[in-house]
């Protein structure tokens, strides 16, 4: 292993420490590669733990797989979350990985993908090999197997739709690619692991996919602010799931989001997500989405250490470790949502949206959970429709229309490799749009970990916490020392806030 990949690498020792422990916060952080087997594995794998002397550290699994390891079928490192801070905010490995995430190098050389970061080639590889121990074509070449190996391992997916699903072109790449990686064919793994897998006669029902994340994770808390968001008959909250409309009016289909259940070993640190009507070539792009949106690949302790500095964060973050940020399915949709929701309630935007979804979306029949029944409107639909009679002011209207249009001509994306400034920058040309909803759409929509809507109302007066307020600058002010995470910042605020108003409301 080379000095630059041990410079990606937690300190040694607390490697070390970790991997005898079995520490679920370090999942995916590193993973540990058995020199005598020839197999490398996560740190809270369960197997009997390897001795020191025949042990290498790796921060990354493709940095393992460079090295002539293969992953291990017990502890199956396709289920560790992702590289965490290398994956978040503004520096180019983190917006390269967003773009490798979605399937950019499948259609793209890697000097495409130098130039979107503004690097030269041999640049981008020398960052990616000193934070990842991989080169950007090794990252995405492990994530494409790893993936397969998932849907292999975990659904009756027959092994041609696996590679598709996977990003190759033809059935004999895969196979190519996979026995090379791993040494065995897809089809032998797969009778590896039968026993986790469902029959052939089930490939009806919903596909089933385990989503890992590192601990804490506070699945309550998100599904409670998607729940006072929700929109009728295109998304539905319980107390335990969120299901929506995917898909287009062509080929509809549904997901539910879910705990996994824990197993005989301990909890199991995962999400469940159900897939129906989803095709194999939208799954990888799927699951990119809904661990976006759920906020899977955060890295807790990083966070915390440094919101924690802050003695009023300091509390909020003790009293729930686990929050994390909650990001939405469709860029579009977000911001639609965020402009008919300027200045009026989170309840009146809800009302404003869902009869804006009921008559302009898509209605579609679907198998599956009670209530959902449009798909949520595409710009091209929004464009040039009046919206007249939803309760919208005309500006509100114009506004949406201009935000269709802008995106539909690309005066503004949803691209992942732009800085927040740059994003915030195109959005506020747009006239309608000001600084609090590009922040928000950069919070919401992208998942961006350091967003920061100062223009906030309720974020303005729950810093304080005395009653008083403060304005943006002196709220941007307080929050340089929360860089890169100050989104995290908000969402705990936006909480306290949150609870506090409803203690008023129902005091004992």
């Amino acid at each position: 292993m080379s000095l630059a990949s041990a410079n990606a690498l937690p300190d040694h020792r607390a490697c070390e420490r970790a991997r005898l422990s079995r520490d679920p916060r370090f999942d995916g952080l590193f993973f540990t590669a058995v020199r005598s087997t020839g197999i490398y594995c996560r740190p809270v794998c369960p197997a009997p733990a390897p001795k020191r002397e025949n042990v290498d550290y790796y921060p990354s699994a493709a940095a393992a797989e460079a090295a002539g390891f293969r992953p291990c079928l017990r502890c199956r490192p396709e289920l560790a979350p992702g590289q965490g801070t290398w994956r978040r905010g503004d520096e180019a490995v983190a917006r390269a990985l967003k773009l490798i995430d979605q399937g950019f190098l499948a259609a793209h050389p890697v000097a495409d993908l130098a130039a979107r970061m503004h690097l030269g080639e041999r640049q981008l590889r020398r960052l990616f090999v000193e934070r990842l121990g991989a080169a950007p074509i090794g990252v995405h070449g492990t994530r494409r197997l790893l993936f397969a190996k998932q849907l292999l391992t975990e659904t009756a997916l027959p092994v041609t739709e696996v590679a598709l699903a996977a990003g190759f072109a033809s059935l004999r790449r895969f196979n190519a690619a996979f026995l090379d990686a791993y040494r065995m064919a897809p089809r032998d793994l797969r009778r590896d692991a039968r026993e986790d897998a469902p029959p052939a006669a089930d490939r009806e029902r919903p596909l089933t996919l385990k989503l890992g994340y590192r601990p804490p994770y506070d699945l309550a808390a998100m599904l409670d602010f998607l729940r006072g968001r929700a929109l009728p008959g295109v998304e539905a909250v319980d107390a335990g799931s969120y299901a929506r409309v995917v898909g287009t009016a062509d080929a509809p289909g549904w997901l539910r989001v879910s705990a996994w259940p824990g197993g005989r070993d301990g909890p199991t640190h995962a999400l469940k997500l159900e897939l129906h009507g989803v095709p194999p070539v939208r799954l990888a792009d799927t699951v990119h989405r809904v661990r976006r949106m759920f906020d899977l690949d955060a890295d807790p302790d990083a966070i915390s250490t440094a919101l924690c500095a802050d003695p009023r964060l300091r509390p909020l973050l003790r009293k729930r470790p686990g929050l994390r940020l909650p990001s939405g399915w469709d860029g579009f949709e977000i911001a639609v949502r965020a402009v008919i929701g300027q200045q009026v309630s989170v309840a009146a935007a809800r009302t404003l949206a869902a009869r804006l979804a009921q008559r302009h979306g898509h209605a579609v029949a679907l198998a599956g959970p009670q209530g959902l029944s449009h798909l949520f409107p595409a710009p091209a639909a929004l464009a040039e429709e009046g919206l007249e009679g939803l309760g919208l002011t005309a500006a509100r209207a114009a506004t949406v229309r201009r935000v269709a249009a802008a995106l539909l001509d690309g005066r503004v994306d949803f691209r992942p490799d732009r800085t927040l400034d740059e994003f915030a920058a195109a959005w506020t040309a747009l006239p309608g749009i000001g600084p609090w909803t590009a922040h928000y759409l950069a919070l919401r929509a992208l998942g961006h970990p350091d967003a920061f809507p100062a223009e906030d109302l309720v974020l303005q007066k729950a810093l304080p916490g005395d009653g008083s307020r403060l304005s943006p600058q002196p709220l941007r002010s307080r929050a340089e020392a929360w860089r890169p995470w100050r989104a995290y910042a908000v969402i705990h605020l936006w909480r306290d806030a949150m609870a506090s108003a409803a203690s008023a409301r129902n005091p004992r």
